[in-house]
Order: structure tokens, then C-alpha cells, then sequence
């Protein structure tokens, strides 16, 4: 089988991790080709996702690392048991760009999720409106099926906020998010009504910074802190002018998880959240 041309993201993060037990044993690529009876081409190809590895593979490899951490070994494995076409997002392939499937793919497999939006209400909390409304501002404009699509994906992200095992989901908006008048006056009201609304689902937690807040927070871009299943794989995910970013490293997760929790002391209660929500959302 040739190696995949476009690996998703979390393809591509097995891999990461199986190069990192590599690199923390001080084993060279040729090493580990050797075990297992392949070239060292083959080796980088699996660790950069672009070759997928069974689980007895991972298991041996594991071994020859000497990783004893069996939970990390056993969240890999499960990473490798999956397949194309196994979950929902798999229809979107072809029909969207790829960073739409890795988000839904990321939250899917999170056991928590924490975010913080300074300028649009997150993704999982839009309404379909006024998601139709961000997607028709893209430049160049994009052709109406694909607008839908957007919209229909976007719609069918919030089922993991209503599994029964649902993550636990914690978001800190800044208050301009609330006065921004995307789509009208009454796309907006009707987007913060059900913002205060999800805001009393379970697990669902929702923060506002206010305006009189003294303190910046170098939280300018969209920002996702999706905790894995194992401390290894959490994922920070962030827009940017450039495109969807995925970040592992353990610094990268160290800062941000300091300025998520800088946003939460600086925000108001949940309480108070959302009375705010609704007080802006009747004054529209």
C-alpha cells in the first residue's frame, strides 16, 4: 500500500508519539526498522503518518523502547484500530477541507475541552445562522453547496456535547464576542439566547471575560485545550491566518494551559455569565 498523500491529524499524532518513545530511548530509526523487519524509510514513514502500524507492532516496538507506561500503549493501539469511514466526519472527506474533520475527529476523542474565542462564539455553541453568516464572509466567497456543507458539519459537531459520555466543556468568551452584530440583530439575539441556553446543559461551562477586565490575555486567536484520554496526547488546536495549528509539545501545553486558567480567574462566574448573556441578548 503507498503511503497516504494526506495523513489526518491524528494519524499524523501516532506517529509523533511513536517518535518520541524512540527518541527518549536514544533508538535510531535503523534500529527500530530492524525489529521489525522493515527499512528506515518505512520507519519515518510510520512516524510521520503516512504508513499506518498495527497494534502488535506498536506493542513490540513499545517493548524495545522500554515504555512501560501501559495506559500510553494502550491509547496508542486504540489510535491504530481505527479506521476510514468508521465515524461521521469520514462522509465530509472530499467534500471539505481537512481541518474540518480533524477538529470534529479531536473533540470526539477528547475526555475534556476547554476554549477560549475573543471575536465569534465557539463552533460548538453557533447557531445555524449565524454560522452560515461567518461562512458566507469567507473571501473569496465560497459557493453556496459549500457554505451548506460548513454549516451542516459545524451543526453535526455538537453531537458529542449530547453523548451520554459527552466531555466535560468549558469555554471563556470575551464580552465583544456578545456585541458583535454578525448577521443582523436578530441572527445575534436568537445566537445569544441559545448561548445562555447550552450554557445550562450538563458539563457545559461558559465564562465571560468583561470589558472592565484591566488584565491582557494573550489569547488572540481561537483556542482549543483538548485533553486526551492520557496526559501524551493532549492537543492544543488554534486558527490562524495560516490555517488550523496542532501543538503537542509539552511547553506549548504548559503555556496555554496557564493562559486558560489566567481567562477563567479573570471572567465572571457562570451565574453571572449568564445573566449578561441574556441582558445584552433582550437590549438587541
Amino acid at each position: 500500500m503507498p503511503p497516504r498523500e494526506n495523513p489526518t491529524a491524528r494519524q499524523v499524532r501516532l506517529g509523533v508519539e511513536l517518535r518520541k518513545l524512540r527518541e527518549r530511548a536514544g533508538k535510531p530509526a535503523r534500529e527500530a526498522g530492524g525489529l521489525l523487519g522493515v527499512d528506515q524509510a518505512k520507519i519515518s514513514n510510520i512516524e510521520s503518518g503516512r504508513i499506518g502500524v498495527s497494534e502488535e507492532r506498536i506493542r513490540r516496538l513499545a517493548a524495545f523502547y522500554s515504555c512501560v507506561d501501559a495506559a500510553l500503549i494502550d491509547a496508542l493501539c486504540a489510535m491504530a484500530r481505527e479506521r476510514r469511514g468508521q465515524f461521521w466526519w469520514d462522509e465530509y472527506r472530499g467534500v471539505l477541507p481537512p481541518p474540518f474533520l480533524d477538529i470534529a475527529e479531536l473533540e470526539h476523542h477528547s475526555v475534556a475541552m476547554c476554549s477560549m474565542q475573543t471575536f465569534s462564539v465557539p463552533g460548538l455553541l453557533q447557531t445555524e445562522d449565524y454560522a452560515r453568516t461567518l461562512f458566507d464572509g469567507a473571501v473569496p466567497r465560497l459557493p453556496e453547496e459549500e457554505v451548506e456543507a460548513r454549516v451542516e458539519h459545524r451543526m453535526r459537531r455538537r453531537t458529542v456535547l449530547e453523548r451520554e459520555d459527552s466531555p466535560a466543556y468549558e469555554t471563556t468568551i470575551h464580552e465583544a464576542v456578545l456585541h458583535m452584530r454578525f448577521g443582523g440583530r436578530k441572527v445575534v439575539r436568537a445566537q445569544l439566547e441559545h448561548l445562555a441556553e447550552m450554557s445550562t446543559w450538563p458539563g457545559v461551562t461558559v465564562r465571560v471575560v468583561p470589558f472592565a477586565c484591566e488584565e491582557f490575555i494573550e489569547i488572540t486567536q481561537p483556542l482549543l485545550y483538548a485533553v486526551g484520554v492520557v496526559p501524551q496526547l493532549d492537543t492544543v488546536q488554534m486558527d490562524s491566518p495560516l490555517g488550523s495549528v496542532h501543538l503537542d509539545a509539552e511547553t506549548e501545553l504548559q503555556k496555554y494551559q496557564a493562559l486558560l486558567g489566567i481567562a477563567k480567574r479573570a471572567s465572571l462566574d457562570e451565574d453571572e455569565s449568564r445573566r449578561l448573556i441574556r441582558r445584552i441578548a433582550r437590549e438587541l
